[in-house]
């Protein structure tokens, strides 16, 4: 791709092939076209009810949790994301698509409210939101975030947030007071204190001066907040680690945590595309050393692995995680959430007799 057709504000540069479409457009003869293929590349977006909100995850490497999306597909553009892949099974693409084509679960705070009331529902921390980053840029306007939250502290019900963006902090007075009945968690993405390598790898996110002073704001308010040092990228940003890690101690974070980076379906491509357009000049060594944490291959599935990796980048990236942490968190973890508040509107209903 030229430097002047480079989408500018985007992680991806094009949709690769959809396995789940029978047809798709493509522009495989370019010579016989009398016009270009013209591609919109503003932001749209599209309403959506659903009759689910709340999923259960029983994934080996996260636990027994459940996750919540209000929005799918994330304007934020990480170019690494691994939740890509699920917006082909809308019929987009995981490139461009992704950030660019919005889907909005409109009625997502009625929808939690009514699981919640279910008879046999069981209390476990919901991830807001796992596929998706909730406070992207339309919750500045729709706030579908901030009803959920409404609903959460209203039936007293556990939540981890995980986000990249300062936006969480509109939502500060209900964060505190589901901090002061110890059922909240807050995860805060800092891939970089790179300003010119963010911009680059997840474009229109926060920077990482605003991510640390989210921290501190949240950490301040008694908060439990946790860093996530992910994705690690091999060769790209594993050096940044303590920096990393000693920025968020001195913010107050309570815990730091991370994982390496992994390219299954179509992320990988989408990854070998954009690296060889912004790092030209690192990208055989980037992608050789993903691929030497895991199995020889950019693409790893394999539970208990997946997230660290294998092989000797992978036990190094570790290591150095381990004694940064050591040094500049010791002591430090996550106040325990408490499962003994939850309360439905119609057990609330029985306690007035």
């Amino acid at each position: 791709m030229k430097a002047e057709e480079y989408l500018k504000g985007r992680g991806a540069q094009y949709n690769p092939a959809n396995p789940y479409l029978k047809q798709e457009y493509v522009a495989d003869h370019i010579e016989g076209l009398d016009e270009p293929m013209l591609s919109n590349s503003k932001t749209e977006f599209f309403k959506e009810h659903p009759k689910k909100i709340v999923n259960q995850v029983d994934s080996p490497d996260l636990g027994l949790t459940y996750s919540m999306n209000p929005y799918q597909g994330c304007e934020h553009g990480c170019i690494y994301c691994y939740a890509r892949n699920t917006h082909q099974y809308w019929g987009y693409g995981a490139g461009l698509d992704f950030e660019r084509k919005i889907i909005i679960k409109e009625n997502a705070a009625e929808v939690l409210a009514q699981q919640l009331e279910k008879p046999n529902w069981k209390v476990m921390p919901i991830m807001l939101a796992g596929n998706t980053d909730c406070y992207q840029p339309i919750d500045a306007k729709k706030q579908l975030t901030r009803k959920l939250l409404e609903v959460l502290l209203q039936y007293r019900h556990p939540v981890s947030i995980i986000t990249k963006n300062a936006l969480i902090l509109r939502d500060l007075d209900l964060l505190t007071a589901l901090s002061k009945l110890d059922l909240v968690h807050v995860s805060i993405s800092i891939t970089t204190l790179d300003e010119k390598l963010r911009q680059k790898l997840e474009p229109r996110t926060a920077s990482a001066a605003k991510r640390l002073e989210v921290v501190r704001q949240l950490s301040a308010a008694g908060i439990p907040v946790n860093v996530m040092v992910a994705p690690v990228i091999p060769g790209l940003n594993d050096s940044e680690i303590p920096a990393i890690i000693k920025a968020a101690a001195e913010a107050g974070a309570s815990n730091a945590a991370y994982t390496i980076v992994r390219l299954n379906g179509s992320i990988g491509p989408i990854f070998e595309d954009w690296i060889q357009q912004a790092y030209p000049d690192k990208a055989e060594k980037v992608l050789s050393q993903i691929a030497s944490c895991h199995g020889g291959q950019l693409n790893d599935s394999r539970f208990g692995t997946r997230m660290r990796g294998e092989g000797k980048f992978a036990e190094t990236i570790a290591t150095l995680f381990r004694i940064s942490k050591q040094k500049y968190m010791k002591g430090r973890q996550m106040t325990p959430y408490n499962y003994t508040h939850f309360c439905t509107k119609a057990g609330k209903q029985l306690g007035l007799f």
